[in-house]
């Protein structure tokens, strides 16, 4: 009996051994200067992809749950950073040795090398919203934009992600887009094999739609409310750029809008309805009016709303097809997550009640 126990303990000790992982053809990546790149280990957090991935604008709304992403994955981040303060949350996301600050700044050639030239693939998420004396449009998504891929090539980077906006255009009527197709431009001719990502507004947990609308939903009634846009979810979006790190090569556009078309309307009837607070009365403020409030906000150190803003609240998003076929990911409506971005904003008696979505969105406008 106590041979055949024995024997018995023994086949529970193997049975409890973990397998040995078989290593598969995904496992493998040939970057484009036939480098190969080998993943191993288990699945997860503990896991090692063999990449290494630069994040330029790692510290803002996109760049966070990028990082997040390829660190679970296995990925090590470069996460190049102005601030002390700025960069500390991002250092939990992944495994101990996974995550890599480096301090850095646009105008420092010297600094911009030293954090990419080890990396396999660099992303490049750095924008702003509003001006500043320091750093214009043009000084970050078209002069900067231009530095950071022309450092990539000289130091050999195989991949570089250039991450603009939808609405991109040489001749908009907004500084904001005219600068993001400067940029396009300028990367394209300095990374020719660039890929060039093009997402709609994002919403999310810090985005400016959802928790604006909430806050200031009078400056989204410009346009009699009927302005149209494309709200994807951040979170898709950094899951479609987690994507490209398995991808050898995907030069041109990849366009990245929201699943539907909505107005300013219909966002403003849901927020209402999904925090249970009644709709704004404030009236329509006319678009001189809002330029010149917007001007005057400008002595303020955080503007509001800046007069560039007020131009885009008046350009509806191009109507053009996605790309999220390309790169494995199907985009999320924004009402499966309004109630996780703004039940916040609900009073304490009504934290607990159920969600009622407004009317149908084809009453409130014509669908494209």
């Amino acid at each position: 009996m106590l041979a055949v126990s024995s024997h018995c303990v023994r086949l529970q000790r193997v049975a409890a051994r973990p397998r040995k992982l078989q290593r598969a053809i995904h496992d493998l990546v040939a970057l484009p200067g036939n480098k190969p790149v080998i993943a191993y280990g288990p699945p997860g957090r503990s896991a090692n992809t063999g990449h290494v991935a630069t994040v330029f604008g790692c510290t803002g709304f996109l760049g966070r749950y990028l990082v997040a992403k390829l660190a679970k994955a296995g990925t090590q981040v470069i996460i190049p950073y102005r601030e002390e303060d700025e960069k500390r949350h991002l250092r939990v996301t992944g495994d101990l040795g996974q995550i890599v600050s480096m301090e850095w700044d646009l105008r420092r050639d010297d600094q911009i090398e030293e954090c990419l030239r080890h990396s396999d693939i660099v992303y490049n998420l750095v924008g702003r919203d509003y001006e500043t004396k320091n750093f214009d449009y043009d000084a970050v998504h078209a002069e900067g934009a231009q530095r950071i891929a022309q450092i990539a090539a000289a130091a050999g980077v195989p991949r570089l992600v250039h991450v603009s906006h939808l609405n991109a255009a040489p001749d908009s009527p907004s500084a904001f887009y005219r600068s993001k197709a400067r940029g396009e431009a300028l990367v394209a001719a300095a990374f020719p094999a660039a890929t060039i990502v093009r997402p709609g507004t994002m919403f999310g947990y810090e985005d400016k739609l959802l928790n604006n609308i909430a806050l200031w939903p009078i400056w989204w009634k410009l346009n009699d409310m009927q302005t149209k846009i494309r709200p994807v979810h951040v979170m898709d979006v950094a899951q479609a750029l987690s994507n490209l790190i398995g991808v050898p090569s995907m030069p041109g556009p990849l366009t990245l809008p929201g699943p539907s078309t909505l107005t300013f309307e219909y966002l403003l009837s849901l927020v209402a309805s999904v925090t249970y607070n009644p709709p704004s009365r404030a009236p329509v403020v006319p678009k001189a009016v809002a330029l010149a409030l917007a001007k005057a906000a400008q002595a303020v150190w955080w503007p509001a709303l800046s007069p560039d803003e007020v131009e885009r609240r008046y350009l509806d998003d191009v109507d053009v097809p996605g790309d999220w076929d390309k790169i494995g990911v199907v985009p999320d409506e924004i009402e499966q997550h309004a109630i996780s971005y703004l039940r916040r904003y609900r009073t304490a008696d009504n934290y607990t009640r159920p969600v009622v979505l407004p009317a149908s969105r084809e009453s409130l406008y014509e669908l494209p």
